[in-house]
């Protein structure tokens, strides 16, 4: 195996995507990771940092004991803060935060209180470098997401069908919209690396039909393609039946019900 090293075009790449982010020279800017967050990618935010003037420092905290009972991944909920107040306060004075966390803050409990503090927040998917390169962020990229917000707001019903089956209608009066573009410039608020994306939140009971997962679709929590196909009834805003026969079904049934929650099978954005 050939060991990870740190590769100028790397610190080229992350320092651009900070760029973009409005870091400034003498900033004062966090890079926040955990022990068990990819070495290389902390390694390259704190250089790209000091390429771009601003005066970076490390938040690190353990990688806590998992908690779920399976595995959980891509999630966006960090839990490696644990609510260490004086970790809080510093990613919260900060200018910029280079999230290097294995989730992500974009879902964790103490979001909200670091972006009070007026923070950027730039969460750097915990991925090998060669992957972020191949999905830098551009200008475009925001473009096409915000012609997509804008698509959503102005929808009242949004209808996904395909060849496999699937027939799933969205009401989407009073939706809440929003979008990542890989990158964010206004204090206060957080993107994702790779980012791409406009959605919506819908309001309770908007979402009804069937979803089909046909071979070749990606299951991202198991970080596989699907084999063959799995059917869900969706009756308001929960999965109430997963139908077929293989394996990929069997095993979304299992990671549902290990939860033991109905929210398990709530769906989300």
């Amino acid at each position: 195996m050939t060991p990870d090293r740190i590769e100028g075009k790397w610190i080229d790449l992350f320092a651009e995507v900070f760029a973009r982010c409005k870091v400034a020279p003498g900033a004062a800017c966090a890079a926040l990771s955990e022990s068990q967050s990819r070495a290389l990618n902390v390694q390259l935010a704190e250089l790209a940092l000091h390429r771009l003037g601003a005066r970076p420092f490390h938040v690190v905290v353990p990688t806590p004991r998992q908690q779920a009972p399976v595995p959980i991944r891509s999630t966006g909920a960090s839990v490696a803060l644990q609510g260490l107040g004086p970790a809080l306060k510093a990613l919260a004075a900060s200018t910029f935060v280079a999230d290097c966390t294995l989730e992500g803050l974009m879902h964790a409990a103490e979001l909200p209180a670091i972006l009070k503090g007026g923070a950027r927040i730039l969460y750097i998917s915990n991925e090998h470098p060669d992957v972020l390169e191949r999905l830098a962020p551009s200008s475009a990229d925001e473009q096409k997401v915000r012609a997509g917000m804008r698509r959503l707001k102005g929808a009242k019903l949004m209808q996904v069908t395909s060849a496999a089956g699937t027939d799933l209608k969205i009401r989407l009066e009073g939706a809440r919209v929003g979008g990542v573009w890989g990158y964010t410039e206004k204090p206060g608020t957080l993107s994702h690396w790779p980012g791409g994306l406009c959605l919506c939140f819908p309001r309770a009971g908007s979402v009804n039909g069937t979803l089909v997962m046909a071979p070749g679709d990606h299951n991202l929590t198991f970080k596989r393609y699907a084999e063959s196909p799995v059917r869900l009834a969706i009756d308001d805003d929960y999965v109430t039946r997963i139908e077929g026969e293989s394996l990929d079904a069997e095993l979304m049934r299992a990671y549902f019900a290990a939860w033991e929650d109905r929210d398990a099978y709530a769906v989300s954005h």
